[in-house]
């Protein structure tokens, strides 16, 4: 039965002769719409041959029409495709092969995009992309969207065009060939064979005009020195993966050393199989990547490493150079005789900016036949010539070059005597500055050309000598750039595009259409010639000689800014040493003993916050004043450390504009200097994450063993020794943690399980998962002050640990020797200070999946709950921000937003300008302040996987799931998958004997597993 029952929502409505409510029924929009405003002038529309009902169809007004008339949230004005472009489909991710080449960092690299919008890199594993990923090529991506970048051209600091400054240019190259006069092209190593054509061409058709590459951070005596032996100017390349024994003498491997990509050969052979791997010595000054992985590592001043290193070439060549005794001869002559015994097996490297000192590494290397010594495939990312910049500078300074032209370098800002360039800089007739910022260099040079980012530029690379990269647009160019090569090509007279210069260039196996699919292409390296010969004796007695009676400084760069280059990156910024888990700052590190002698000090405040003194540097007269001090396990006595690639200004946002220049005592392109240090007055405030210093016995956390006690409980069967299982009490007696449940467990065999597997012995540290994450998850960048009170909004951490023995069994030995609680206290409180040459161990933390989650049986609003699928899940909308998961949360994983960080003017990263917004992954919410959030275990990236498959119509592949950490691990120490499919990996590796979990006698039954690290 009908009801007759009237409703009404206003009054008005009872009037039945009202004439508003009669044009209120018959008009959708309460308000007229501003046609007129949005289709533009109304007159010029008038005359227009196209119908206004034409018009409307082909922009889509009906969408753009309900846009603007929206009542209710933010108005976006948006209008639609027209003609949509057949490789973009709304929704869908496209991914482009190309190739990082900034003269610091070279990667083989996939990009992913979404409408048009690069979003995030990805390692291309494509046969031949042997160079994969870092933190700062992860991060590259949100450089291409910095709002610092110059837009346009600029001559004598005002707003120009590209034809304006190209007439100037040619203008002034014609003059100085005309007059006689110098022309230079100052450039970094762009490892790109058709810009060394273009440029010789320029010089061709320019007799007076020279090339000079200039590489921030130099390795200029290592090519000196290869070129000495070999003819060649270019780099060994080192595959660890063929070596037993590993001696390193001052490199930092797993970093940046002769440009990184190192660690993916040596953590294959760090994972123990057969009862077998390689075995690491380090004798280094600063606490570095690779020494944190040793085996055995041997803290020493550069002087005495220059000895170790003659002292290892007498063993190995059967040479007698006479050498001064050191400290530590004992461990160099046990390195010397397993390298030796190891013959082909055994490799050696050198981080010493020393010619000689590099000739004894080809020669230690020659000797011993090394499979790991790679002369055929050289690394040709390094082509600094300190020579030539030295004699740059002063043809400067006496007036002789007309014409200076450089692109992708900053030598105001990176060379020691900046100061000294620019004001020579204002003899030069013509200065031109092809950059991607207004920096120190380009904001006083005559003309600043405003180029591309390589997301938007066409090139080519061989970072190794066989190899051949494509780079390829991703985007359209946002500004007004020009390509440096293309300036080139206008220079020579060519009317060619780089692009159809490109194509035209290549003639590889490789249809051009391939090799842009492809990325890479790959050829036979050709052999290195031979030098004019070196004098290897000679070379260890003139090392020989090197004493030093003053405090040494080692200069190096950190894992996170590298050169200095993305120094406007927040992601980089705020991404924690993984040394001192210290964020947003450079510092000195020195040791506890001669900051004892200095008086130097660290403290903690009452809110966690690390503080620490100031220091003034001093170098050969120049003085680098409030240089905050870390005191560094680890670090040699004699020596302290300091970190490039910060303290920059121009074109900076204020936030990030922190630290202090350390180029400025990079003198003669050395990272040692003799160095005094006087305190000053005053404390800093450091932005450090992780206040643990120690592992203090926590044996349950990282589980640590030897070969030798692995490979024997192995033989026993008894997998117990090395990986104990935790015991419970049940019933007043002891039974195994995983035999006992609080909760009844579900079938969790049928469908999809996701497991991630975290292998302690191949993680490095390097954080490449951490920027990964950050770029998948639109995980907020928070500042230093929010850091600073342990508000920092990563996902994933990698907490490091030291010892405060010589090695983790030490500690655990001492521990477990304490008796009686009062014993027990001391005793730890002992174990907080780190030994003078701790261990180190990285362990990658995210949110565990528990199985059984003590953050879900709190939540008052089921705002997290768990999948059938493994995963524990956050709704955001239901999260009331309580906080009661975080306060339950054994591993403490969860992150709580505080304030809303994107659109927020206090918050002044990427997330509050349009441009930076670019960046962001549309298939992840953008959290708001009073949400709980946390790793998701990428739930968005699995259910792209199945339903990929599903509407392909086939299976998934068994390995073909995968998070943002573990396809951005180059090592392999994560491996994600499906721990149903008994084909995956990671179903393989939860049955290694090495397995455990975190916590595993709390019962939480966590869906992310560990492999005990064994050292050899």
């Amino acid at each position: 039965m009908s009801s007759n029952k009237k409703y009404w929502k206003s009054v008005e409505e009872l009037n039945e002769n009202s004439s508003i409510v009669e044009t209120l029924r018959n008009n959708e929009f309460v308000e007229e719409i501003p046609t007129n405003e949005f289709l533009g002038d109304a007159a010029t529309l008038a005359t227009s041959s196209t119908t206004r009902r034409d018009f409307l169809k082909y922009v889509g007004f009906t969408t753009a029409a309900a846009t603007l008339a929206a009542c209710e949230g933010p108005v976006h004005k948006t209008i639609p495709y027209v003609v949509q472009p057949e490789e973009i489909i709304p929704g869908v991710a496209d991914f482009y092969a190309t190739t990082v080449a900034d003269g610091f960092d070279f990667a083989n690299i996939l990009v992913k995009t979404r409408e048009g919008r690069p979003i995030k890199i990805e390692n291309n594993k494509i046969a031949g992309a042997n160079f994969h990923a870092n933190a700062r090529v992860h991060a590259s991506v949100l450089s291409l969207y910095d709002s610092m970048r110059l837009k346009t051209s600029k001559i004598a600091g005002k707003d120009s065009t590209w034809d304006q400054a190209n007439a100037k240019i040619k203008s002034s190259v014609a003059e100085a060939k005309a007059k006689g006069g110098k022309v230079v092209l100052l450039t970094n190593t762009s490892a790109s064979p058709s810009t060394d054509k273009l440029i010789a061409q320029f010089l061709a058709s320019n007799p007076n005009a020279k090339h000079v590459t200039y590489d921030a951070v130099s390795s200029s005596e290592a090519l000196d020195a290869f070129q000495t032996v070999y003819g060649e100017r270019a780099l060994v390349n080192y595959d660890f993966s063929k070596a037993n024994v590993i001696v390193s003498v001052g490199a930092d491997f797993l970093g940046d050393w002769q440009g990184g990509g190192f660690d993916s050969g040596y953590a294959q052979g760090r994972i123990p199989q057969n009862g077998k791997m390689s075995r690491h010595f380090q004798f280094e000054a600063n606490m570095t990547l690779s020494g944190a992985a040793a085996d055995k590592r041997v803290p020493m001043t550069v002087a005495n490493q220059k000895q170790a290193l003659v002292k290892i070439y007498n063993i190995v060549t059967g040479a007698s150079v006479s050498t001064s005794k050191t400290d530590n001869d004992d461990a160099i002559t046990n390195a010397a005789k397993q390298l030796l015994a190891a013959k082909s097996k055994g490799v050696l490297v050198c981080g010493i900016d020393d010619k000689n000192a590099q000739l004894l590494v080809l020669a230690i290397n020659k000797a011993l036949s090394s499979e790991a010594f790679d002369t055929a495939n050289t690394r040709q990312i390094r082509k600094g010539n300190n020579a030539d910049v030295k004699q740059l500078l002063a043809d400067m300074k006496s007036g002789a070059v007309h014409t200076l032209i450089m692109n992708g370098v900053n030598p105001v800002y990176s060379l020691p005597n900046g100061k000294e360039f620019s004001d020579s800089l204002k003899k030069v007739k013509l200065s031109v500055a092809f950059a991607m910022k207004e920096d120190e260099t380009a904001a006083i040079s005559n003309i600043a050309v405003a180029t591309p980012h390589y997301l938007e530029s066409w090139g080519d690379v061989s970072i190794v000598k066989g190899s051949y990269a494509l780079t390829q647009p991703t985007i359209r160019p946002l500004f007004d750039t020009v390509q440096f090569q293309d300036a080139l090509l206008s220079w020579t007279g060519s009317t060619q595009t780089y692009y159809d210069y490109l194509r035209a260039s290549w003639s590889g196996s490789k249809s051009w259409n391939q090799l842009v699919h492809d990325g890479v292409a790959v050829t036979e390296g050709v052999s290195s010639g031979a030098g004019a010969g070196a004098d290897f004796n000679g070379a260890a007695s003139a090392l020989a000689k090197a004493t030093s009676s003053k405090l040494e400084l080692v200069l190096y760069t950190k894992t996170g800014l590298g050169d200095g280059q993305q120094a406007n990156n927040p992601w980089l910024q705020e991404f924690p040493d993984p040394i001192t888990r210290a964020s947003w700052d450079n510092y000195l590190t020195i040791s506890q003993a001669d900051a004892t002698t200095s008086g130097i000090e660290n403290w903690n405040v009452a809110n966690g916050g690390l503080n620490g003194s100031y220091v003034t540097l001093t170098v050969d007269g120049v003085k680098l004043e409030k240089v905050p001090v870390i005191i560094q396990p680890g670090q040699a006595k004699g020596t302290v450390g300091l970190a490039l690639g910060y303290g920059r200004k121009a074109a900076m946002k204020e936030e990030m504009q922190v630290g202090v220049n350390a180029y400025t005592l990079y003198n003669n392109f050395s990272n040692v200097q003799n160095v005094s240090i006087a305190k000053e007055d005053g404390e800093h405030e450091f932005a450090c994450v992780q206040l643990q210093r120690t592992l203090m016995g926590r044996g349950d956390i990282i589980k640590e063993t030897s070969l030798d006690v692995f490979n024997k409980a192995n033989e026993k069967g008894d997998n117990q020794v090395y990986n104990p299982i935790p015991m419970v009490s049940l019933d007043h007696k002891e039974v195994p943690s995983t035999t006992v449940d609080l909760w009844e467990s579900f079938d969790r065999t049928v469908g999809h399980h996701f497991n991630l597997s975290i292998d302690l012995n191949a993680c490095t540290g390097c954080g490449s998962c951490v920027i990964a994450c950050h770029a998948e998850n639109n995980v907020p960048v928070v500042g230093k002050s929010e850091v600073r009170r342990s508000r920092d909004m990563h996902w994933l951490r990698i907490d490091r640990y030291y010892s405060s023995e010589t090695t983790f069994d030490g500690d655990n030995k001492i521990k477990e020797e304490s008796d009686g609680l009062m014993d027990s206290i001391s005793t730890l409180r002992g174990m907080e200070t780190p030994s003078n040459n701790p261990q180190v161990a990285f362990q990658p933390v995210m949110c565990q999946h528990c199985n059984h989650a003590p953050c879900e049986t709190v939540c008052p609003v089921a705002a997290t709950s768990h999948s059938r699928q493994g995963q524990n899940h956050m709704a955001y909308n239901r999260c009331v921000g309580t906080r009661y998961c975080a306060n339950n949360c054994p591993y403490k994983v969860r992150r709580f937003n505080w304030f809303l960080y994107n659109k927020n003017d206090e918050f002044d990263y990427h997330m509050n300008n349009d441009l930076g917004r670019m960046v962001l992954n549309p298939d992840v919410n953008v959290r708001s302040r009073g949400v709980m959030e946390k790793c998701s275990m990428c739930i968005q990236k699995t259910q792209s996987t199945i339903l990929t498959a599903k509407r392909e119509g086939r299976e998934v592949k068994f390995d073909e799931f995968e998070t943002a950490c573990s396809s951005a691990c180059t090592t392999g120490a994560m491996v994600f998958g499906d721990v149903n499919n008994k084909e995956s990996k990671v179903a393989e590796l939860a049955e290694d004997k090495r397995m455990y979990h975190l916590l595993e006698h709390i019962g939480t039954k966590p869906n992310v597993f560990y492999h005990v690290k064994v050292r050899n």
